[in-house]
């Protein structure tokens, strides 16, 4: 079990985590809004962005509010069901920001694709047709599967060992059953799904520089400008989400076989994933990121004993080299 410093040295790092995770968020948000005016229309994978981003500020939001309260309340006064659904509706938003991650990977693993195959040209078409939908549905989907959560996060959980109001120790052989199959429809199957579009984008990316080596004689280097932005933003999602992948595991491990509960570590490290997975999605856009890096070195220019943080906005010309 987690010591009472520990948990408070966790607490605070959550308030630290979430306060980056909004900004990163509403930066994203205000972008798209920007890019929405001047263009009039949403573009898919903006769409998805966006849906991300305002799941990831109301995750980090209900997540700190939850932390908050176990804190100031440790005899339990406010009515611990209260507790528990504040508790189902992190794991359901948790749900919606792991399968919504899922569909933005795959939704670039059929855009990046080079050669027209046919299965990818027709998924790519219910992708522009149904994207908003898709965003509404996951969500929905993930508070109905989590619903089950509040039987789960029963009051019988208040023990002599547990001194939370609640937690996702399971009760008898159904909790612990539930407990698995959302481990699974949750992190392992978008997991799964995450791991192919990597694959995707990999073996394609292999390809397509080969044939850019190829057709250029090796004499340069192949380069693929904004579309290498967004395979290194993809890729970096799917490592920073095995990364989180093996800590949940660890959780639930500890839940099931140990009867321990760490659904404070869980929250610690759920918000170090949606801060780190927000700013690879900043990177992903060439504007989002410039326009962050000027952010941060107008910050920087009004305190000028930080000159040393200063980040170059543009990359230095390369030299050319003379010829033999």
């Amino acid at each position: 079990m987690l010591s009472n410093s520990t948990e408070l040295s966790i607490w605070v790092l959550v308030g630290f985590t979430a306060i980056l995770t909004i900004f990163f968020n509403l930066y994203i948000l205000l972008m798209s809004l920007h890019g929405y005016r001047q263009n009039g229309h949403w573009l898919p994978c903006e769409t998805i962005i966006s849906a991300l981003s305002l799941t990831n500020i109301l995750h980090q939001i209900i997540s700190y509010i939850w932390m908050t309260m176990e804190e100031l309340d440790r005899n339990c006064l406010l009515k611990e069901q209260s507790f528990s659904v504040i508790l189902v509706v992190v794991f359901s938003l948790k749900f919606s920001i792991i399968w919504i991650t899922a569909f933005l990977t795959f939704f670039y693993s059929t855009k990046l694709v080079i050669e027209p195959i046919h299965c990818y040209t027709k998924i790519q078409e219910a992708f522009l047709k149904h994207v908003g939908t898709v965003v509404i549905a996951i969500p929905v989907c993930g508070f109905i599967t989590c619903m089950p959560l509040i039987t789960v996060l029963s009051p019988l959980n208040k023990t002599i060992e547990n001194e939370f109001c609640s937690s996702i120790i399971p009760v008898g052989l159904n909790g612990t059953i539930y407990v698995i199959y959302y481990f699974l429809i949750s992190d392992v199957i978008p997991g799964l799904l995450m791991l192919k579009s990597s694959i995707s984008i990999s073996v394609h990316l292999a390809i397509h520089l080969h044939h850019m080596k190829t057709s250029n004689n090796g004499f340069h280097t192949p380069k693929l400008g904004s579309e290498m932005r967004v395979i290194h933003m993809n890729l970096g999602l799917v490592v920073v989400f095995l990364c989180f992948l093996l800590v949940d595991l660890y959780v639930y491990y500890m839940s099931i076989a140990k009867m321990e509960n760490v659904m404070m570590l869980s929250i610690l490290f759920s918000s170090i994933y949606t801060a780190v997975s927000s700013l690879l999605l900043i990177y992903g856009k060439k504007t989002f990121w410039k326009g962050l890096l000027h952010l941060h070195n107008l910050f920087i220019d009004e305190y000028p004993c930080l000159e040393c943080l200063k980040v170059p906005e543009n990359k230095a010309k390369e030299k050319t080299t003379p010829g033999h």
